[in-house]
Order: structure tokens, then C-alpha cells, then sequence
């Protein structure tokens, strides 16, 4: 049953993807804000949702709630609406109108290092474009990524990632660990996303609630002594973000590695804390963060 469900999944999208092509960037952004409020609230993760809201935000009364929610959808239906236009995000310089960069000086100055860094964000607006924008500084960089579980679509994303956004990834998992080492003894800097739930890692407050977080940026830190460097991506208006290239900061060391891993961890949370509260609407709240 699982492959004529992806079978068929692959082939709608495909065709909006079409769709989305020929109405051009702003139509198909516009487009998919609507397809992503009408389809969105069906989706099986709508308790997840609620939950996941009131364990970060706390009990705001329904109107708040359900604007957080659909301004969610929105920016997910937009997202997928724009994968269609990778290609002239990445090789158009008009891509400069639809985002600004804050803190470019900060990827000037990594370029200019040639030591590589740890950069982290969470699944905020069009969350691909900030590897891109990485790649696009001239900065050595590889991206962390989960493969879909759809095996008919995967191949597609695997390939527009690649082709795209930032031509070195990395899956997730014990042999994707083998390969980010190598990358950072090579020279790469690290991007990858720390918001969504790992069956390997630690339980470490997240909205003060235990949740297994990753530790991977905290190991390559302590190991390689690795800048981290927090990355957030706000949706302006449309098809256009402003990118925010936060200070790097070094770790501090201890010597009891167990527990600097867990507050490097912690203050990674609390700063990706911050970045949802600034803009809920635009985060994924549909992972079961805290399961």
C-alpha cells in the first residue's frame, strides 16, 4: 500500500510542480499559501500542532492559536511552492531582491579564516535558502539532511538539493557522522538543523520541557574547536526573507566533556527558543518534538 501511496503522492506534486512553473514565483508562492491553509488543517499532526504550541507559548486564547496556525501552513504551502524556483533563487542575481542578508560581514570573515564552523538554524520561512546563501559566500559547506521516506520523490529533492542549494550533503545517521568528520578535517563548515527530534542524542530542555536534541554541533565544537555560528530566515512579505548571520561564539571548556556537551546543547535551544517566539508563524510546529 506504502507504494501506491508515494507512487501517487510523487505524482501530484510533480504535477503542481508544473503548475507552479508556469504561474511564475509570486503567483506559485501565492498559490501554495492557499493550497497549504485549505490542505494543511487535515493533516494528522493537528493534535501534535496544538500541543506543541502550548508547550512553547503557553495557553494563548483560540484566536492567537489558530492565527499561529494557519500563518504555519501558509509558509509551508508557500515553501514547497517555491522549490520549483531553486534554480533562480541560486543562479539569478535578481534572487538579491527576494533576500536580504544581515550579518554578511560575519561570512566574510569565515571565508577569510579558512577554519571551519558550525552553523545551525531551525526549519524557519523557506529554510533551504540558508544553505544556499552559504554556499553562495564562497564558504566550504556541508549540509545535513533526512531523506524522505517517500523513495519515488527522494531522488528528486536529493538531486535539487544538490544541484541547487549546496552540492555536499549529508544524510543523517551513523555513516553520515563518518562523513561530517572527514568533511571538517577537509575544511568544510557544518550546516544543519537543530529543531526536530533525533532517537540519538540527549535529553536537554527545550522550552523547558526535556526533549533529545543532538549533540553533534557541541562534539564537533569540543573536538575541533569549531565556532558556532546560529543562522535565522524571517518570510518578509511573498517570496522574500531577510537572512540573519548571528555572531559566531566560541564554547567553553571545562574539561568535564559530558557536561559541556549538554550546555553547549542547552544554549544552542535557548537561542533557536528565541528565533520561534520572535515569529511563531513561520516555524514547523507539526514535529513531535517532545515524544
Amino acid at each position: 500500500m506504502k507504494i501506491i501511496k508515494y507512487f501517487f503522492e510523487f505524482i501530484s506534486i510533480i504535477s503542481l510542480f508544473c503548475i507552479f512553473k508556469i504561474i511564475g514565483l509570486k503567483n506559485a508562492s501565492s498559490l501554495g499559501s492557499i493550497l497549504g491553509k485549505i490542505v494543511g488543517p487535515f493533516s494528522r499532526s493537528k493534535n501534535v500542532i496544538k500541543e506543541n504550541i502550548r508547550t512553547g507559548l503557553g495557553n494563548l486564547d483560540e484566536k492567537s492559536e489558530r492565527e499561529i496556525i494557519n500563518g504555519m501552513w501558509s509558509n509551508i504551502g508557500r515553501t514547497f511552492a517555491e522549490y520549483v524556483f531553486l534554480k533562480d533563487f541560486k543562479f539569478n542575481s535578481t534572487s538579491f531582491d527576494h533576500i536580504k542578508i544581515n550579518g554578511a560581514n560575519y561570512l566574510d570573515e569565515i571565508k577569510k579564516s579558512n577554519n571551519p564552523v558550525i552553523f545551525y538554524s531551525g526549519h524557519f520561512a523557506n529554510f533551504e535558502l540558508m544553505a544556499m546563501e552559504l554556499d553562495k559566500s564562497g564558504i566550504k559547506t556541508a549540509a545535513i539532511y533526512r531523506p524522505l521516506n517517500n523513495f519515488f520523490l527522494n531522488p528528486l529533492m536529493e538531486y535539487l538539493r544538490m544541484k541547487y542549494i549546496c552540492p555536499t550533503q549529508i544524510p543523517k545517521g551513523r555513516m553520515g557522522m563518518r562523513e561530517i568528520i572527514n568533511r571538517i578535517k577537509d575544511g568544510y563548515s557544518i550546516a544543519l538543523m537543530m529543531d526536530q527530534r533525533v532517537s540519538e542524542g540527549q535529553k536537554v530542555p527545550f522550552f523547558n520541557k526535556p526533549a533529545f536534541t543532538t549533540t553533534i554541533p557541541a562534539q564537533l565544537a569540543l573536538k575541533y574547536n569549531c565556532k558556532l555560528v546560529p543562522i535565522s530566515l524571517e518570510r518578509k512579505e511573498g517570496p522574500n526573507f531577510e537572512m540573519t548571520v548571528h555572531s559566531p561564539y566560541n564554547i567553553e571548556k571545562t574539561g568535564n566533556n559530558e557536561e559541556d556537551t549538554k550546555n553547549i546543547t542547552l544554549k544552542i535551544n535557548q537561542i533557536i527558543e528565541k528565533m520561534i517566539i520572535k515569529n511563531p508563524k513561520q516555524w514547523i510546529w507539526s514535529h513531535n518534538r517532545w515524544k
